[in-house]
């Protein structure tokens, strides 16, 4: 509907931001991010430099909107997930494993578009603010998960600087309460403790199959990721 409402000039300067983007990842699926140029996206695309600087201002500007759509995406595949996984009345368990899959389904689809976000650092580039809360949007699902949890002796540390967090920093509190709106006493920063677990497990076991790791190891990225879900369910007696 918005696009439609348009008129030509915005919709053609959509639509090439869109082709614009479009050939920005094939590169980076191509080379990677260091290779990642205006000018020869001008080139593939037969425009001028000057006339690409139109749609975006600069390398770093390019890389920022490439960033949040990722974001947003897999924001997009573990929400989903989520919703599949209320519908079908999974319990907490099954819905961490369930979030996870989505979660890496997306990356292992499109490994450079994951490792754009959670890959090296891209030297010199400085990430918008907004990045930030695309990140929880995607982290966002499993904080409901582990609100349901009772988190052992192992997590007391991490549950502990959690609730200092959640003191400390406003914004961190209207994200978890977003997604975990009953939580009341410590659930909060079991939640966040969860979360926090989650992210590290998935970026570990995620991250070095979207990098090829795993070539040549004798097992599936799936069932790793499934015994790994497996531990931190029985780490906050997830049932």
């Amino acid at each position: 509907m918005a696009s439609a409402q348009q008129g030509p000039r915005a919709r053609y300067r959509e639509q090439t931001r869109s082709e614009i983007k479009e050939t920005a990842l094939r590169q980076l699926a191509e080379s990677g991010v260091g290779a990642l140029a205006l000018t020869r996206i001008a080139k593939e695309m037969g425009l001028s430099g000057p006339a690409l600087y139109r749609y975006f201002a600069s390398r770093d500007d390019l890389l920022s909107a490439l960033i949040r759509d990722a974001y947003d995406d897999a924001a997009t595949a573990v929400a989903g997930a989520a919703a599949e996984a209320s519908a079908a009345a999974q319990g907490p368990r099954e819905r961490l494993r369930t979030l996870a899959t989505a979660y890496r389904a997306w990356a292992v689809a499109e490994p450079h578009r994951y490792l754009l976000i959670q890959g090296a650092p891209v030297p010199g580039y400085v990430a918008p603010d907004d990045t930030r809360d695309r990140a929880r949007a995607v982290l966002g699902p499993f904080l409901a998960v582990f609100a349901e949890g009772d988190p052992g002796a192992e997590v007391t540390a991490l549950v502990a600087e959690m609730a200092a967090w959640l003191a400390t920093d406003e914004a961190v509190g209207a994200w978890v309460a977003e997604y975990a709106a009953d939580a009341a006493g410590d659930t909060p920063a079991r939640a966040l403790a969860g979360a926090v677990l989650v992210w590290a497990q998935l970026h570990g076991s995620v991250g070095l199959e979207a990098a090829g790791q795993f070539a040549g190891m004798g097992h599936h990225g799936d069932t790793l990721l499934t015994a790994q879900m497996g531990v931190l369910a029985d780490a906050f007696a997830l049932s």
